[in-house]
C-alpha cells in the first residue's frame, strides 16, 4: 500500500490541480491547508519543496510522523494568512505555486469530539485550531440577533430568525446533537426529507467560529504578495460562499470584472492586473464522484501571477 492509498483523507480534483500547478522539480511551493498531507505529497513527488500550513495541531503531528524523512517538507503551525510573514521568516519565498483547499478536513468531519459534524454526537466545538471561542460558546453567548446574522449570511438559511430564537429558548447546549435536534424541530425536519435543515447551520456557525471567509480573503491577498511572475494559484472550494470570494477575487486582479453600468458605477482606475485571467472553473468528474462522493460540490480556478506589484489591502470580502 502506498503512502497515497494509506491516507485517511482523498484529496479533491488532484489531478486537475497538479495538471494547474504544471511543477517543475526545484520549485518552491506551499501548500496552504495541509490536512493529511494529499496534496503536499503528489508536490513532492514531482520534486519541488513544500512548505505546508495547518491551524489544527493534530494536523501538523500527523504530517510529522508521516513525512519524517522528507528534507524537503517545512510544516508550519499557523493559518495561511500568515503564509506572507511566516514563509519571510523562513527565507522561503518567493515561491512557484501555491495550492488551497478551503473548509472543513475530511478528518475533522469523521472525529465526533471535534464537534464539526451532527452525523455522530459530540462535544459542541468546531475549532479548528482548538483555541479560542468555541460553537458553544456562540450558540450559549450570542444574542439572537446575531446568532440569525450569522445563520443567514454563512449558511444562507431562510428562515435564520425562528432557528435562532429556538436556540436561544434551549440554552444551554453543549452537544451537536442537542443544537441539530433544536435545528430540526425548528424547522420542521422530517425523516424522510432529502437535505438535513441543520446541514446549513453547522456550515454557518463553523465558519463564524473559524473566521473562513476572512481567512480565505486575507489568504488570497497574502499568495498574490508571495508568488512569483509566472507563479501558479490552484483553489479548492466546496460551496457557493466561499467560491463566489475567489472568483471575484480573480477576476478583480485580472482586470476581467465587468464594466461599470447605471446600476453599477464605474470605480476608480485601479492597479496593474496582478493575475492573468483565470481558466474555466472545474469540476469533478463522474469517476471522481464514485471514488469520493464529498466532491461533489467542489470546484477549482486556477490563475497565474504576472509580474505587476501585489495590490494593496488584504483582498475582497
Amino acid at each position: 500500500m502506498t503512502a497515497a492509498s494509506a491516507q485517511p483523507h482523498i484529496p479533491v480534483l488532484l489531478d486537475e490541480v497538479i495538471d494547474g500547478l504544471a511543477i517543475v522539480p526545484g520549485e518552491r511551493h506551499v501548500d496552504a491547508t495541509f490536512g493529511a498531507g494529499g496534496y503536499t505529497d503528489a508536490i513532492l513527488e514531482r520534486g519541488a519543496e513544500v512548505a505546508a500550513f495547518d491551524r489544527d495541531p493534530r494536523a501538523i503531528e500527523g504530517g510529522l510522523l508521516r513525512f519524517a524523512a522528507n528534507d524537503r517538507l517545512t510544516l508550519i503551525e499557523a493559518p495561511f494568512s500568515a503564509m506572507e510573514s511566516e514563509l519571510g521568516a523562513r527565507g522561503f519565498a518567493p515561491v512557484d505555486g501555491v495550492t488551497m483547499d478551503i473548509g472543513v478536513s475530511s478528518m475533522q468531519l469523521d472525529r465526533a469530539e471535534r464537534g464539526f459534524s451532527f452525523q455522530s454526537d459530540g462535544p459542541l466545538d468546531m475549532r479548528m485550531s482548538g483555541e479560542g471561542m468555541s460553537a458553544a460558546d456562540f450558540v450559549n453567548e450570542a444574542d439572537e440577533g446575531e446568532i440569525a446574522d450569522v445563520l443567514y449570511h454563512y449558511g444562507e438559511e431562510p428562515r435564520s430568525r425562528r432557528v435562532a430564537r429556538a436556540i436561544v429558548e434551549a440554552r444551554p447546549l453543549t452537544r451537536t446533537s442537542e443544537l441539530a435536534n433544536v435545528v430540526r424541530k425548528a424547522l420542521g425536519h422530517k425523516p424522510h426529507d432529502k437535505k438535513d435543515p441543520a446541514t446549513r447551520v453547522f456550515q454557518a456557525i463553523r465558519i463564524h467560529v473559524n473566521r473562513e471567509l476572512d481567512e480565505l480573503a486575507e489568504g488570497l491577498a497574502a499568495a498574490e504578495r508571495v508568488l512569483k511572475p509566472g507563479g501558479r494559484l490552484a483553489v479548492v472550494t466546496f460551496h457557493s460562499l466561499e467560491d463566489r470570494l475567489v472568483k471575484r477575487f480573480l477576476r478583480e486582479r485580472s482586470g476581467s470584472e465587468p464594466a461599470g453600468s447605471r446600476h453599477r458605477p464605474m470605480t476608480a482606475a485601479k492597479a496593474e492586473p496582478s493575475f492573468e485571467t483565470p481558466a474555466k472553473a472545474v469540476r469533478p468528474g463522474e469517476a471522481e464522484l464514485a471514488r469520493n462522493p464529498r466532491a461533489r460540490s467542489a470546484t477549482l480556478r486556477v490563475a497565474r501571477r504576472t509580474a505587476a506589484s501585489p495590490w494593496a489591502g488584504e483582498g475582497v470580502k
